[in-house]
């Protein structure tokens, strides 16, 4: 057998990049997702399981492990599953969103392969076709901290997850046929904790177990598909200690917002009389309180919890209020040695403004929502594939809404939305809310500092308002109506990536978009290749795989 050379020896090693990094700890799991039946409000529907849960299964990882995923997809219908807040460094390819990947396809599997480089924190995965979302399929991803990286606090007792959401006994089908139909989806049936709702008879089993006298981890996280949640823990406070993958300043709150799509960690102390107690979840911004309760229950204790609830906020200005106390820990640790203010983002110059303005509109009598004057439509190719093979043109074209919107959209079209951003580029989004309901936007592959929250209308003059020193770093921001929210980053992170509203029928009705992001240097340094074994679809399905360009 003749010798391997050394330009032999790194092509092998380059490919092995394209799917996991050699070094690192691998976790492998096996997910099979089928149809069962749920009731997280004691109606029976049809739902969707992972490995015969709902939710499904938690990924206990920790800083920078290989995560392989194998999903077996059991459906009857195209499936793909998401990693909300994994920024998959280097490889869109793993994001598994419509503009990135193909869905797999029903009776078939694809296996996942990412890394969690050089992240910590408290994340969820959910899946993005159809309305599969409401009916499950989604459930908590967290990411350890290594252990030569201090932490700033004690190790807790025990880390749980707490997925909240709210819920819809229509089932998704008919939920995807009203969106279809041209309607919204309205008001929630209810919400559910975990999968399920206390009915406070005294024989409701614990969600939670705590021992008098210690400390618990509680991630929870807003799985739902459009209601903001306030969650809150009887007769006890929550201490807020990180937010989407950043260590935050440690206040006290008595209760928390959790806007859709995103996730906090809170230490929660076992302080008081040893029983049972409630832990809260109630809808925001609705007409009508709907509320999920779920029992927690002391070890040894004796006593059901108190019917009398901690009492929700009232207002959404209480919630602009309460955003403005979360704050960066800037002397902290996250997945790096280095302290995360070390990281002085105020005094980076800002070399592109784009103004994102949610509208809705009537487009053939049917409802329809959009930004800056274009409702996006999903095309049958993934957008990065169509660049991958050099047939962008044939699907989508660039920068098709302008950065600095009208104040009056009168006219929308329908297309996809792609804005072609320079690498490296430090950049500031404005989310301008011009609707009475609250919204709420996540960004795939990076997170942004959330820099402002202000009512009104944005301006140049309103930057003197922005938290330049300790906004927290995070992947999703709510904005409240008749407001705006201002983010800051730099897209250094090679790829398509999905700008999208989590409030789950403005995302389906054309509430969303992508930046794309090229390695000028066409270099494995800034993007993987694509990989072996990754589905094509659409245009390209029977096209030859281009020889690869990233070398």
């Amino acid at each position: 057998m003749a010798p391997l050379t050394i330009v032999t020896i790194f092509f092998l090693w380059a490919r092995s990049m394209l799917t996991v990094q050699g070094g690192d700890p691998t976790i492998t799991f096996e997910w099979k997702v089928t149809y069962g039946t749920i009731s997280p409000l004691g109606v029976p529907v049809k739902g969707i399981l992972i490995n015969g849960q709902f939710p499904g299964p938690n990924i206990n990882s920790t800083t920078n492990n290989n995560v392989i995923v194998n999903v077996f997809n059991n459906l009857d219908e195209p499936f793909l599953l998401t990693w909300s807040g994994v920024q998959h460094r280097k490889n869109p390819w793993q994001d598994g969103v419509l503009g990135t990947n193909c869905p797999i396809p029903p009776g078939t599997n694809y296996t996942y392969k990412f890394q969690v480089k050089d992240q910590i924190g408290s994340y969820m995965y959910y899946p993005v076709t159809a309305m599969h979302k409401a009916a499950g399929g989604f459930g908590g991803l967290r990411i350890n901290s290594r252990l030569l990286i201090p932490v700033p606090y004690a190790d807790p007792a025990d880390d749980y997850t707490l997925i909240a959401g709210d819920f819809f006994n229509k089932g998704y089908t008919s939920l995807k046929k009203v969106l279809e139909s041209g309607r919204n989806l309205g008001r929630c049936d209810g919400v559910h904790i975990n999968g399920k709702v206390a009915k406070g008879d005294g024989n409701d089993e614990p969600l939670f177990t705590m021992e008098a006298g210690k400390t618990y981890k509680y991630r929870i996280c807003n799985a739902g598909i459009k209601t903001s949640l306030n969650v809150r823990f009887q007769g006890h406070t929550m201490k807020l200690v990180e937010m989407e993958g950043s260590h935050t300043v440690q206040n006290d709150y008595e209760s928390l917002d959790v806007h859709v799509g995103q996730c906090f960690s809170v230490l929660v102390t076992a302080n008081q009389e040893p029983k049972d107690y409630f832990v809260v979840a109630s809808t925001r911004f609705t007409k009508r309180d709907v509320i999920a309760t779920g029992v927690i229950r002391y070890n040894n204790g004796k006593g059901a919890p108190s019917p009398k609830l901690p009492p929700r906020p009232v207002s959404w200005a209480w919630s602009l209020n309460q955003f403005r106390t979360f704050r960066w820990n800037l002397t902290a640790s996250a997945a790096r040695p280095n302290p995360q203010g070390s990281y002085k983002y105020g005094s980076i110059n800002i070399t592109r403004t784009i103004k994102l303005a949610n509208t809705a509109h009537k487009v053939d009598g049917k409802l329809r929502y959009a930004l800056n004057g274009v409702s996006y439509v999903e095309p049958t190719t993934p957008l990065k594939l169509a660049e991958y093979y050099k047939v962008a043109d044939k699907v989508f074209k660039y920068d098709n809404i302008p950065d600095d919107p009208p104040s009056e959209i009168t006219k929308v079209t329908m297309e996809p939305i792609v804005l072609n951003m320079t690498h490296r580029n430090f950049v500031e989004i404005i989310f301008e809310n011009r609707e009475t309901a609250i919204q709420s936007y996540h960004l795939d592959g990076y997170s942004f500092f959330a820099v402002a929250i202000e009512t009104g209308n944005w301006s140049p003059e309103k930057r003197k308002n922005y938290n330049l020193l300790d906004a927290v770093s995070r992947h999703t921001i709510q904005v409240f109506p008749k407001s705006w929210a201002a983010i800051l980053l730099t897209f250094d992170n090679c790829g398509m990536w999905n700008i999208r509203s989590e409030v789950w029928d403005r995302r389906y009705l054309g509430q969303q978009l992508y930046a794309s992001v090229v390695s000028p240097n066409k270099s494995l340094k800034d993007e993987y290749n694509m990989p072996d074994g990754a589905l094509v679809c659409g245009v390209v399905e029977n096209m030859p795989k281009p020889p690869p360009p990233y070398t």
